[in-house]
């Protein structure tokens, strides 16, 4: 097995990340029970999804890391539940503003910037796109379909994996792996681009609910999942991580990305527990807003 091929540094390394994941997961039940608890049941269960992205990444990294043959269905498990964590982010959004009723009550004249990355940040000709519900409903829409369409493609892989005919590294043209991977890619693109959308444009509005905190950590979780994992499986398949036998470089380098991914959804784990349990008041209804200021003008 593999712990028994173990040095006793190597024992001590997997025993404290063990040991990381498993604080990880006692610190995400302790928030969940405190959501439960005090949050309203409107918003209770999109926040508990968006806090346990980061434990589930990391319980995922973990056995991925004991099992290093297990390195595809653990990827693809975390993929599927950030997938849907994604959604779940921009809905929040729509909630801490009031739902979608108030949202468009609130910005009623308002527009929405759609040159932001990660698609068009290099776009600023693009027109201001007005806030409608039509204009929410493609929002939601394109972190929806993100939600969908992952756990199918995921399923696909398996599929043709069990077939012999998917390989994870081999990206060829003509292998099914690359095409996946692209279809993937795109898909992504387009949900984060819905999120920064929204993000752009309430980030003032509920600047009081540490939305831009919020946001970051969001950020993060994408940036660690998704480009640096990216990033070391190029690198493992083109030799550059080189092969440590019994372990090739390829489930080493999926070794290595597992590590980093445990140390970091720690971190984030712990540093979540933190924004997410700020106490902070409901936004007052638009109409309080628009007639503050006339109030303040009146007080002697």
């Amino acid at each position: 097995s593999l712990s028994a091929g173990l040095d006793l540094p190597g024992r001590f390394l997997f025993a404290t990340l063990t040991l990381m994941t498993l604080i990880a997961i006692l610190v995400f039940i302790e928030e969940a029970v405190y959501i439960y608890r005090k949050i309203p049941s409107s918003k209770r269960s999109i926040i508990i999804w968006i806090n346990a992205a980061a434990p589930v990444i990391s319980t995922t990294s973990c056995i991925g890391m004991w099992i290093p043959r297990s390195a595809m269905f653990t990827d693809f498990t975390a993929g599927i539940f950030f997938a849907i964590v994604i959604h779940k982010f921009l809905m929040m959004m729509i909630k801490e503003c009031g739902g979608q009723k108030v949202l468009l009550r609130r910005f009623e004249n308002g527009h929405f910037t759609i040159s932001t990355g990660p698609c068009c940040c290099c776009c600023p000709c693009l027109p201001r796109v007005p806030i409608t519900r039509k204009t929410l409903f493609w929002l939601q829409l394109s972190t929806f379909q993100f939600a969908v369409f992952r756990p199918v493609l995921v399923f696909l892989s398996i599929v043709l994996w069990t077939n012999d005919n998917y390989i994870l590294y081999n990206l060829s043209p003509r292998g099914p792996a690359l095409w996946i991977s692209c279809i993937v890619g795109a898909l992504t693109l387009f949900a984060l681009w819905a999120v920064g959308i929204m993000f752009r444009k309430v980030r003032i509005l509920l600047k009081c609910k540490n939305i831009i905190p919020k946001f970051a950590l969001y950020q993060f979780i994408v940036i660690l999942n998704q480009l640096q994992i990216t990033i070391i499986n190029m690198l493992a398949t083109q030799k550059i991580i080189p092969c440590a036998p019994p372990l090739s470089s390829t489930v080493r380098g999926s070794y290595i990305a597992h590590q980093l991914l445990i140390m970091e959804m720690f971190l984030i784990t712990v540093i979540s527990r933190v924004v997410y349990r700020r106490k902070y008041h409901d936004l007052e209804p638009p109409e309080c807003v628009a007639e503050e200021p006339r109030d303040k003008k009146q007080t002697p």
